[in-house]
């Protein structure tokens, strides 16, 4: 899947502006899209299957 598919992208309500630490999440048919907010256009996107994105919270949140 093309990164330019993904939509609503929306940004991560633990970005903090002042410290050019803003991260957006985009979604997909299967997928998550993570991308930097600051990054100039094109932006990189790195693409992770739902499963691998739901994982990956869980490690962090401990399966909170």
């Amino acid at each position: 899947m093309s990164p330019r598919t993904l939509t609503g992208w929306r940004k991560s309500s633990h970005s903090h502006f002042e410290e050019n630490a803003c991260v957006e999440i985009g979604t997909g048919p299967g997928v998550v899209g993570v991308r930097d907010t600051k990054q100039a256009v094109p932006r990189p996107v790195l693409v992770y299957s739902t499963a691998a994105f739901g994982a990956f919270l869980d490690h962090l949140t401990d399966g909170r």
